[in-house]
């Protein structure tokens, strides 16, 4: 899957899409990336991930009103795995008694729904 998405790939999207990669950073060519942003062939880019990680401070992928850069490690925080524990612990305890579980993934909005 490396470069997976380069100019081809780029240059066969609306200029209205925003390309978003939190899978593989080595599936994008990023050079080919910066020049359809350049170029105005998409509208922006969310990246989460990158060819080289953490995204060197000279990429000029930092720079672009057009991207957002995510950190990768959002979700990485002081006592998360306390709290996973806990959370499928509870929901253990949950499935046994026949209620219904937390953090369920609505597979119509493609997230936890709420509640």
């Amino acid at each position: 899957t490396r470069n997976a998405f380069g100019a081809a790939q780029f240059a066969a999207m609306k200029p209205t899409a925003r390309f978003i990669n939190m899978g593989r950073g080595p599936s994008v060519d990023e050079a080919a990336l910066n020049a359809a942003l350049e170029a105005g062939e998409i509208a922006g880019a969310g990246l989460d991930v990158f060819v080289t990680e953490p995204l060197p401070d000279d990429s000029p992928l930092w720079s672009r009103p057009d991207v957002i850069v995510s950190p990768h490690m959002s979700g990485d925080y002081h006592g998360w795995d306390a709290d996973v524990a806990a959370l499928f612990i509870d929901n253990f305890h949950r499935y046994r008694a026949g209620e219904p579980l937390r953090n369920m993934i609505d597979k119509q909005q493609g997230f936890a729904a709420a509640g």
